[in-house]
């Protein structure tokens, strides 16, 4: 299985942070994660792309680190 290594440690954060936060709160939707997320951890577009496409797939923070 290939690793999905995110480029840039705010990147990397804000994957591990909302990988927590929907185990804690599966009900909780990506969009709403990933916009708190954008805040929380300054990414660009580039990065909210990124996020957006990853959790689409059904990535996890295991699959990030």
């Amino acid at each position: 299985m290939t690793t999905v290594m995110p480029e840039g440690e705010a990147l990397r954060k804000a994957v591990k942070w909302i990988s927590a936060e929907l185990s804690e709160r599966p009900n909780k939707s990506i969009q709403s994660l990933v916009n708190e997320a954008v805040t929380r951890f300054d990414l660009s577009p580039r990065d909210t792309d990124f996020l957006m496409s990853f959790y689409k797939k059904g990535g996890s923070s295991q699959q990030a680190s």
